[in-house]
């Protein structure tokens, strides 16, 4: 049978998503913790994940799906009690379900969504240190959101975002669609919501790097046009700290009844909790 869990982490501690030799990954505490629960450790084939999106290292994830295949019966509520118990406290199973041989974590996906949270201000928050961006701006000053807004209009559909792809990427295509771009203000607070199908690698921090050249005026906006045009990762903004970023959800076909991430138990970090949709400085 096949059974799909969705996950929130704390991906400060950890190298990121994917297993790595001599590296400390969320895939191998998860499935070090699944196969402790249901006794696969012996001489039956160890169970793997198959997961929706590969974060990086420092990235959090408060809506991460994953799949895997198992000949263990146990109902929903018995995954997520046995799996979080051999778990680290950074990792959390939400919600377990039984889902059909047709699903797959990573393929059936149509969309993804992330938000990135940057404090800004005279002074960092040491609260936030590795749960949110930061840039340093001085306390009369604030960003040009009309300016990155109007930026954000020429990355919706489908490009090639060469310019914003780490050059450690795995992608085949370098094309990706981008659905909506949403940037809210709420001082001290600066959130980003970006929903496409599939994303590079590194691909979001860049975005964010080079909003942030327009949004404390280094760049105009039509700059964001130029760097997308020239397919030339070099020319645009250094990559943003991970600290900030967050998979929020992952979206699939109604058939599959995917629980909704932030109906479903979900822990939201406090600045996240907010009315993204209420600006208190444009």
């Amino acid at each position: 049978m096949r059974i799909a869990l969705g996950l929130q982490y704390d991906g400060s501690p950890y190298s990121g998503w994917q297993s790595q030799v001599q590296q400390d990954t969320v895939q191998d505490r998860l499935e070090k913790a699944i196969n402790a629960f249901v006794g696969g450790q012996g001489s039956s084939p160890p169970i793997r994940v198959i997961t929706a999106g590969r974060t990086d290292t420092g990235v959090h994830a408060l809506g991460q799906v994953v799949h895997f295949d198992v000949d263990v019966d146990r109902d929903n509520w018995s995954w997520v009690r046995g799996v979080n118990a051999f778990l680290p406290e950074s990792i959390v199973v939400n919600w377990a379900q039984l889902v059909s041989d047709e699903f797959n974590a990573r393929y059936c996906a149509h969309e993804r969504t992330y938000i990135y949270a940057l404090q800004a201000g005279p002074c960092r928050s040491p609260m936030m240190r590795d749960h949110a961006g930061y840039l340093m701006l001085p306390a009369d000053r604030w960003f040009d959101i009309d300016a990155m807004k109007l930026a954000a209009e020429c990355l919706i559909g489908e490009h090639d975002f060469t310019s914003f792809r780490s050059s450690e990427c795995q992608s085949k295509t370098p094309i990706k669609t981008l659905y909506s771009i949403e940037i809210f203000s709420q001082a001290p607070w600066l959130y980003f919501r970006i929903k496409g199908n599939a994303f590079l690698h590194h691909m979001v921090r860049n975005l964010v790097g080079s909003f942030l050249q327009i949004g404390v005026r280094k760049q105009s906006a039509k700059w964001m046009s130029e760097v997308l045009e020239a397919k030339d990762r070099s020319i645009a903004a250094p990559t943003f700290s991970a600290a900030g970023l967050y998979l929020v959800q992952i979206s699939y076909p109604d058939e599959f009844r995917i629980p909704n991430p932030l109906l479903e138990n979900a822990w939201l970090p406090p600045f996240l909790t907010v009315d993204l949709h209420k600006d208190t400085k444009k």
